[in-house]
This record gives C-alpha cells, structure tokens and sequence, in this order.
C-alpha cells in the first residue's frame, strides 16, 4: 500500500507543480470569476492526469510489477486513480455548471467579456470553434462515467456485467480527451505542463483503443482445455486442471492468471495452485465465491476449451531464511503451489516453515492430501478449524514460531484479517518489509 499512496502523491504533486507554472495563481486577480477559471483548469489537469495514467494500468503492464509489488497493487492503484478521478473531475463539473446554474438563479453576474483575441495559428482557431461541442461531450460523457464507476464499485452487479460495462470507460476516456484537448487554454501547449499532459493522454488513448480492440493480454494467452475436475464438497472447492495446447512461459508458485472458461462470462483472476514443471499442465483451486464460480461446478466439463493469461504477482516467495505462511480459507492456493515447488528443489527446499491454515469448512480428503504433501515439502503445518481449534491470530502464530520476528510472513486470505494481522504483528515488532499479503481484488 506504500507504493500505490506514494505514487498517487508523486503524480498529483507533479501535475500540480507544472500547473502552477502554467498558469500561476491568481494572475488575473482574485475575484470569483477568475478563481473559477483557475479551479477548471486545474481540476481538468488532475482528472485528465489520473484517469490517462488508470488507462495505462488496464494494460497490465508487468514491468511495473517490481516498482508497485505485482499485479494486486497495480490494480488497487488503477482502481485508486479512477475514484480519484471520478471526485476531482465531480468538482471540476460543480465549478463547470455551478456557476452557470449561480448567475442563471441571479446569484452572480457574469462580467462583462470582451472579444476573444483572434487566432492566428489555425488549429487553434477550429479548437475555438468547437468548444460548445467539446462542453457537451464532456458533461455526458462525465455522466455515463459516474455511472459506469458506480456499477465498478457496488460489487452486488455481478462480475459479469462489470467486465462488460468497465470496457466503456475507454470509449467514455477517449471523449473526454477530445473534451480536454480543445478546451485546454492553448497557452499550456507550450509549456512542460502541456507536454506531460501530451504525453499522458496519447498513452492513455493508446490503451483506450487496445482495450475496445480486445488487445490487453493477448501477447500472454495461451489456449487449452480441462482435463480434470475434482469437487472437495465439505468446503466447497473446485479442484480444475487444465492441459494447455499452446507455449506457456511458465509460473512462479504464487502467481495468478485470467481464465476464461466462458467467453460470454470473460476471464476470471484464479490463484495457479500448481508448480509449473513444463508438461503444459496446470491447476486452479475455484471457491463459489459469487454468481459465477457457484455456478461453474455444474456448467464446466471435461473437455471443455480454456483461455489462461498471465502469469501475474509478485507473491513469489523470495526473501528472508525463514518463512510463516498464514492461509484463510481458499487462501491455501497458493502455498499449494509452493510445496509442489519445492518438491522439485533439492532437500524439498532448505527455508524453515511454518503453514498456518484455518478453515470453517474442513473437507477430511483435503486436508489429508494437504498433509501429506506438507510432509514431503519438508513444511510444518498447523490447521485450525473454526469452532473446534483455537483462533488463529498472532497471539497463536507467536507462540508457535519463536523466532518469528527474524520470520517473513506471506499472507493469503481475508483481508480484514490479513490487514488485523499486519497490524498486530508490526505492532509487536515484525518489520513492515517482512509481511508479505496480495490485495487479491481486482474491482
């Protein structure tokens, strides 16, 4: 989270800065008119700036992974930057319209507006033309943003028809840079200001239209179909291995991927529960967790066609001698993944650990295969089930590793009690570089 508060305040602070050399403070005098004409501008700046940058992140774009920590973080900073968006571009429009509405309820009197001085250069002057246009386009456009980000962040509309509808914001995008660029006051373009705004909206056009072509992703698909379907009903997961028909450049334990199982449903983030050992196999354990994957136990099949994109994340594992792996539920995934992984490392892998996983609803088959492969993985595994074991807090996790504190700890489940648990931990002493926890929520 560090990273993703550090980059919304780098981008705001360097927007703001070339701002302020744009177009300084109150150069016109600090009457209302001229302070609205100054918050307008500035506040397009901001919207522009963070919805182009949000535009980029749709992408996907894995070299940002190490700078933000994976995928996760990506997208919490893509989702971060659309609410911050979405709020200063509702104020750019208050200032828009709210002194249109003031002086036409007689609250205010417009002053008095000379003649606009004449264009000499002529792109400039069809930009002048064309303002009332440019108005319109970006006050509906704005409306059916605010109601496509509604649909984005009331998570009862199903995945499904936030897939589908979250595709319109690069249209929606690409009106308001037509919005933006003729109203920009022409003065900006020749300033840094008017470069990095250049640059950030051409790039966020770019994804635009990468998007609505069906692009993102395409360079990282490969194609395959299920192979084998194993239902565990006590905890109602899904077990889905997939045989892939086309190159894979293979997964790191931990990582993640798009499945599209239904090309009318759209891919779905799934946690690979499997080492990757290069026979074009792989595994995803699904949790009926909405509509959709509560549905799939009886729509899938064996023989079914897939589509995998990935792989994504960063929660590979890497770091301290000594690890405590904490699993919640389906969180389980992808520790899963990692024992698979160091069966294929010689010792079964030398880094101590300590698997803690709690559950509510035990499957008996589940747990046994989880124990054995924990013992061939050389890993230490402590299961706690609701209702009959202790809780499973730090209190519990302390006692049972005493060294913890010289411990990384990976994290993968709730997160209420992942963030409880960081919060704990570094309070009695964990460094905050140690706690590892993917923000598994990509809306």
């Amino acid at each position: 989270m560090k990273n993703i508060k550090l980059a919304l305040a780098f981008l705001f602070a360097a927007l703001t800065m070339l701002w302020w050399l744009a177009d300084p403070l109150l150069v016109e005098g600090n009457t209302f008119f001229a302070i609205r004409k100054l918050a307008v501008h500035y506040s397009g700046v901001l919207t522009m700036g963070a919805m182009s940058v949000a535009m980029v992140l749709a992408l996907r774009p894995t070299a940002l992974e190490p700078l933000l920590g994976g995928m996760d973080k990506t997208y919490r900073l893509h989702k971060w930057l659309g609410i911050a968006g979405l709020s200063i571009g509702t104020v750019h429009w208050l200032w828009a319209k709210g002194t249109k509405w003031a002086v036409g309820w007689g609250w205010l009197e417009r002053p008095h507006r000379g003649p606009r001085p004449e264009q000499t250069v002529e792109l400039f002057g069809f930009f002048q033309e064309q303002h009332g246009l440019a108005k319109t386009i970006g006050e509906w456009a704005f409306y059916a943003f605010a109601v496509v980000a509604a649909i984005a962040l009331i998570k009862r509309f199903p995945y499904r028809r936030f897939v589908h509808t979250h595709r319109l914001m690069a249209a929606l995008y690409l009106a308001l840079v037509v919005h933006s660029v003729v109203l920009l006051p022409f003065a900006y373009w020749s300033t840094p200001l008017g470069l990095i705004m250049s640059v950030l909206m051409a790039a966020g056009s770019y994804a635009a239209l990468q998007s609505l072509s069906g692009r993102i992703g395409r360079g990282r698909r490969a194609h395959g179909t299920v192979e084998s379907i194993v239902q565990y009903p006590d905890n109602q997961v899904l077990d889905v291995g997939l045989r892939l028909a086309t190159p894979w450049p293979g997964h790191q334990a931990g990582q993640f991927a798009f499945v599209t199982f239904d090309e009318g449903e759209g891919p779905h983030p799934f946690t690979i529960s499997s080492a990757w050992t290069g026979d074009g196999r792989m595994r995803f354990m699904i949790k009926p967790l909405g509509d959709y994957t509560r549905r799939l136990p009886a729509s899938l099949n064996t023989g079914d066609p897939v589509r995998i994109e990935g792989p994504y994340g960063r929660f590979d594992f890497g770091g301290q001698e000594r690890q405590i792996w904490v699993a919640g539920g389906i969180g389980i995934t992808p520790f899963v993944a990692r024992m698979q992984a160091r069966l294929q490392e010689d010792g079964g892998g030398d880094t101590p650990v300590d698997l803690f996983y709690s559950t509510r609803a035990p499957d008996e088959g589940f747990i046994k295969q989880l124990r054995e492969l924990a013992a061939q993985a050389q890993v230490k595994l402590h299961v706690l089930i609701s209702g009959r074991n202790a809780r499973l807090d730090a209190d519990g996790i302390c006692r049972a590793v005493p060294n913890w504190k010289q411990a990384g700890v990976w994290f993968c489940g709730p997160a209420g009690f992942g963030d409880t648990l960081r919060a704990t931990l570094g309070a009695r002493g964990l460094d905050s570089k140690r706690f590892h926890q993917e923000l598994f929520d990509m809306r």
